[in-house]
């Protein structure tokens, strides 16, 4: 019997396939189909200069390249278009080749059509990395054949020919991947829901309309995890087509995954069945402990209580989110690069009892701050701010200590991102905590947060020779 996969390699075989967008998601599938003789060409803004050596491969492979400017000029005539996660698929060029007939996908849009196995997904406005990845670890600990992808950088269309059907795909999905979704996952996870991605979203309604995807077309059989906690998430129960399920930090909830007492439970009824005590948790935060809570919950019935507390015994949590790089003379720096929204700096400041010292700014994602500033004038004894969006920021906390006359803290502003470091490392001194939680994107200084938050390491640790005291 010919599987998914096979069917859909052959319904394009004579097919022109586009690909819009050379990047980490498109390049293996665009591959992949080109090994198996399908026309096949990329578009992408960058020259080829920009585009670097990875265009090389493609093209020893016999893929077209129409890039520059101009890239869309030539999208004539193809049968699939294949588009990268922040390409609109409403863009003029290939509306236009829609109501000629094309069909517009992605990549990961097909993993999810044609997995032979069981997809579970994970979407919110924060903490999607983090439960993505903690579900990924405890199928893994189970021994179940299991792989991880999606917005968390790895792509999964050349694995699909490897997959079966007690194969498990486990999928960080961003309101970019989901925005032309038509199917969903099995079971689904949203962790949380707030204002983000303004700059590519035309409203608000669009961005949370994406991420309803993830559940839109599940049935009654499948599931979706929900987080309690978070207004917008919660309400999310009266749109759901399966079985909903609830954890919470605040919330003693009858049924589901909770922290009380210090404790994450698991609740049936007026049971309550203790699974691990937070202080076992070796991840940073209170809301990384609550991401666990919904790991718990999105496997549960699948992997023994056991098998989740060994992993969260021992995961340390994801690069890039609440690391701590070290504590060098009795100063701890922590780096939380990826709060690329205001909701995701305001939780990661929240877990702090005394102020601490906060590098943040970035690049302009069309974001409100005022939530940001009320929570930094309670949290915060020295702001450091740089990038594109440093003086709204500045703005808007000013405007608060207005209103909050008994507030007192130091604000700085500066014009590159060493300078900003260095001088919150010279403001430091014993027992204070400096944190990059930037509250914003990085692609005015940097190509993503993951850039940031190394260049953030490398300045601290070049600072100190390397080594914490």
């Amino acid at each position: 019997m010919q599987s998914k996969l096979d069917k859909y390699i052959k319904s394009i075989q004579n097919k022109k396939i586009a690909f819009i967008g050379i990047g980490v998601s498109n390049i293996p599938a665009m591959k992949y189909l080109r090994r198996l003789d399908i026309d096949v060409t990329a578009f992408d803004k960058k020259s080829l200069e920009q585009l670097g050596d990875k265009v090389l491969d493609l093209k020893s492979l016999g893929i077209k390249l129409e890039v520059g400017e101009d890239y869309l000029k030539k999208l004539v005539g193809y049968d699939v278009i294949f588009r990268s996660p922040t390409v609109r698929f409403d863009l003029p060029q290939i509306e236009k080749e829609v109501k000629r007939g094309a069909v517009v996908t992605s990549e990961i849009e097909q993993v999810v059509d044609l997995c032979p196995g069981t997809i579970i997904g994970v979407t919110g406005s924060g903490g999607k990395t983090t439960t993505t990845t903690l579900i990924y670890e405890m199928m893994n600990a189970q021994g179940f054949d299991v792989y991880l992808g999606g917005n968390i950088g790895i792509p999964l269309f050349d694995k699909l020919d490897k997959m079966k059907e007690d194969t498990y795909v486990v999928l960080e999905l961003s309101s970019f991947q989901l925005m032309t979704m038509k199917k969903s996952p099995h079971i689904s996870v949203v962790t949380s829901l707030a204002p983000d991605h303004l700059d590519v979203h035309k409203s608000l309604d669009e961005y949370y309309n994406s991420k309803k995807n993830i559940f839109k077309y599940q049935k009654e059989n499948d599931i979706l995890v929900l987080n309690y906690d978070n207004e917008l998430t919660r309400d999310l129960v009266d749109e759901a087509k399966g079985i909903v399920k609830f954890y919470s930090a605040k919330e003693k909830l009858n049924d589901g995954v909770i922290i009380d007492e210090n404790k994450i439970k698991i609740t049936k009824g007026k049971v309550r069945n203790t699974v691990i005590n937070t202080s076992e948790i070796k991840m940073m935060g209170k809301y990384n402990h609550l991401n666990l809570c919904g790991a718990i919950l999105a496997v549960d019935g699948i992997v023994p209580v056991e098998k989740c507390i060994k992993v969260a015994q021992n995961f340390v949590g994801v690069e890039h989110r609440m690391e701590l790089i070290g504590v060098y003379d009795g100063v701890k720096y922590i780096n939380n690069a990826i709060a690329s929204s205001p909701i995701k700096a305001i939780t990661s400041l929240e877990d702090f009892q005394d102020k601490v010292i906060l590098i943040a700014g970035g690049y302009d994602k069309n974001l409100e701050y005022d939530e940001f500033a009320k929570t930094i004038i309670n949290k915060v004894k020295k702001l450091n701010l740089m990038g594109q969006i440093r003086f709204q920021i500045k703005e808007a906390v000013e405007k608060q200590l207005q209103k909050n006359t008994e507030n007192d803290i130091e604000i700085n502003v500066f014009d590159t991102f060493e300078e900003t470091v260095l001088n919150s490392i010279k403001q430091a001194k014993s027992g204070d905590v400096v944190i990059l939680s930037p509250g914003t994107g990085s692609f005015d200084m940097f190509r993503d947060y993951m850039e940031k938050g190394n260049a953030y390491k490398k300045v601290i640790r070049d600072y100190y020779k390397g080594e914490a005291k």
